[in-house]
């Protein structure tokens, strides 16, 4: 091969690390692997509810409704999954809608117990409560680290070189975000004493 010819090579071939060809697929890959992850900790969330729905049932028959309500949400919750090509951001919105619906439900749970001393202060209620409060955490790290990967991501898709590679080749649109459930959780709250 002459010199010519081997530069002309070396040329295509940075060209072609430059715009996308390996990056988008990497970055689809990475957005699966961090959506992968919160599925894991929704997941982690809901196997605790029956442990601490069994553990409250002894204390607090008579809150039948609340402890009814936990199981529906959690059941609910369960049903939503999503694959990556799925992402959009209506069924992004649904699948929050459920983790949403058991998260408040498994506030009222709690805040049930706190009216029975004896529940509050049982071991494997502890224990189940400090698991609980860990996934909460977990979740939030592994959605932070979803958004960073699908910004990653999106950028890939929309932002040239890498874009019109995209849309020679791959044709991949811009996965969904998630956003804020609350309403008015746009807004800083107005604290008055």
């Amino acid at each position: 091969m002459t010199t010519p010819r081997i530069a002309a090579v070396a040329v295509l071939a940075l060209a072609a690390a430059g715009c996308g060809l390996q990056s988008i697929p990497q970055a689809e890959n990475a957005v699966g692997a961090a959506w992968a992850e919160v599925e894991n900790q929704y997941q982690r969330r809901s196997d605790l509810v029956p442990n601490l729905v069994e553990t409250v049932k002894g204390y607090a028959a008579h809150e039948r409704e609340t402890l009814e309500a936990v199981i529906a949400a959690r059941a609910s919750a369960t049903q939503v999954k999503l694959t990556t090509d799925q992402l959009t951001p209506e069924n992004l919105e649904r699948f929050e809608k459920a983790q949403g619906a058991l998260q408040s439900a498994l506030g009222r749970l709690l805040a049930v117990a706190e009216n029975y001393p004896q529940l509050k202060a049982n071991e494997n209620f502890r224990d189940l409560q400090a698991q609980l409060e860990g996934t909460e955490n977990r979740i939030a790290i592994a959605r932070r680290r979803y958004i960073e990967e699908v910004r990653a991501f999106n950028d890939l898709v929309t932002v040239p070189p890498t874009s019109w590679t995209n849309a020679m080749l791959y044709h991949k649109q811009p996965k969904a975000q998630f956003t804020a459930t609350t309403a008015g959780a746009d807004k800083a709250p107005a604290v008055k004493f």
